[in-house]
């Protein structure tokens, strides 16, 4: 069989970067293998994300710029998948008359057979059904060979919080964590393959196994740090609710756990909170914090912020802007509300208005910005120890006579580093560990010197 060429576009979470490449590795027994090119593809499909207004108008975005490629190459096959599949199921094709195929969030396993079917049959085919078999965790053995020195590793899908300005629980289902024995098997596989940090993902990783009755997140993380020739593990997200002193202990414990947790505030406000069916209030969260630290003092903490959310008065936003000074994140992300549809909250009235979102938005990353900086610059004249995961650009030396390549990794707390090395000498740096001497601080990364690898 002469090989077919998939092209994936993959918009949103690192969930569905993971997805995407499970379905790449679903679709090679067909005899699809990966390209870069659109142009190139004979079959194309985009995964997508329904979180946020924009990642919805850019899949739509993306799907509009097919249509003239279609009409030159008929026989070319166009899939939807991920959330925006599943929330719209059918009313994609009225949308979109071109495409071949939608399918949902727990259709991924049975892709296969989709792809099949509308290559045999040339119909199109609707597959949002959640329930249905072929939404398997485990996919077959033997897994891929990774070119990456940094890999997503899922351990549970779907959600149980109903927060009430997400679609999650409805468009990926309800919680169901993944036996420790498979992920563990995946990731020792990856570490074979050269991949040296595994990031966790799940919707909410403090939950995971207590529905099957498996092991406590932190006992994985205790298994996973035993794993060898693994050097880091982070995970996201973990939902302030479910924070034990189990996990906690274990940033301290755990030699290979990064020092850095995501942990999404939403609000400052008590009263907001409980509009959005947080499940903690202010004071809790804020404890949270003051325990983590103290555990472990070199812990970065960042968070999500949402702007804007109905019935939001300027005196709940206050109290937002206080909650980030008060914490002193290491990095925040911060969004504008958007209605989402199904989310409880798309019927909520006093909504904010779309300009005074937009100005709340921008006060919160003024106000983060300053917070971000001065950590940054205080890791001024440290040496930090980074695992080198990037090279960014290449520029001759003073003199003229080498080139010298800019390369980039990460500290344990989440700090992009740039550093600059010569070319010889970058290749083998790839997925080391080095140290290196902070020398500049910007918003967003850091500078450094190269001192050691090892």
């Amino acid at each position: 069989m002469s090989a077919r060429h998939v092209y994936v576009h993959t918009i949103g979470c690192q969930m569905n970067v993971y997805d995407s490449e499970q379905i790449l590795r679903l679709l090679e027994p067909l005899g699809y293998v990966k390209t870069d090119s659109v142009n190139t593809a004979d079959l194309i499909i985009l995964n997508t994300c329904a979180i946020r207004e924009k990642a919805e108008q850019k899949a739509f975005s993306f799907l509009g710029r097919l249509a003239d490629l279609k009409q030159k190459k008929p026989d070319l096959m166009i899939a939807v998948g991920g959330c925006v599949a599943q929330q719209e199921g059918k009313r994609i094709f009225r949308r979109v008359p071109f495409l071949d195929a939608v399918f949902g969030t727990g259709a991924i396993g049975r892709l296969p057979r989709i792809i099949e079917e509308v290559e045999k049959q040339r119909i199109r085919v609707l597959d949002v059904d959640m329930d249905a078999a072929g939404n398997e965790f485990d996919l077959p053995e033997p897994y891929p060979v990774s070119e990456s020195v940094s890999r997503f590793v899922t351990i549970m899908r779907g959600c149980d919080n109903y927060c009430t300005y997400c679609v999650v629980p409805h468009v990926r289902g309800r919680e169901q964590s993944r036996r420790p024995e498979s992920i563990l098997r995946e990731i020792e596989a990856l570490v074979r393959s050269g991949v040296r940090e595994v990031t966790l993902l799940g919707q909410n990783v403090n939950s995971y196994g207590k529905k099957e009755g498996l092991c406590s997140f932190a006992q994985l993380l205790a298994q996973v740090n035993r794993v060898e020739g693994l050097e880091r593990i982070r995970f996201t997200t973990s939902h302030p609710k479910d924070l034990s002193r189990e996990l906690m202990l274990a940033f301290r414990d755990l030699d290979r756990l990064c020092k850095h947790i995501h942990l999404p505030v939403q609000s400052g406000s008590d009263r907001i909170l409980r509009r959005m069916n947080r499940k903690y209030t202010r004071d809790h969260y804020l404890g949270l914090v003051e325990d983590l630290r103290r555990i472990c003092p070199d812990v970065a903490i960042t968070s999500d912020i949402i702007a804007g959310f109905p019935g939001e008065s300027r005196e709940d936003f206050e109290m937002t802007l206080d909650l980030i000074r008060t914490v002193a994140y290491d990095g925040l992300f911060a969004f504008a509300y958007s209605d989402r549809p199904g989310a409880p909250a798309a019927g909520f009235s006093e909504k904010v208005p779309e300009e005074e979102r937009q100005r709340r938005l921008r006060e919160i990353l003024e106000v983060q910005e300053q917070f971000t900086l001065k950590k940054n610059r205080q890791q001024i004249g440290r040496v930090q120890e980074i695992l080198v995961d990037g090279m960014s650009r290449r520029q001759m030396t003073a003199d003229g006579s080498q080139a010298e390549v800019q390369m980039s990794g990460r500290t344990s707390e989440n700090r992009i580093v740039n550093f600059m090395t010569d070319s010889a000498q970058a290749a083998s740096l790839m997925g080391k560990m080095v140290k290196a001497e902070i020398a500049e601080a910007f918003s967003h990364s850091l500078r450094g010197k190269l001192t050691a690898a090892f």
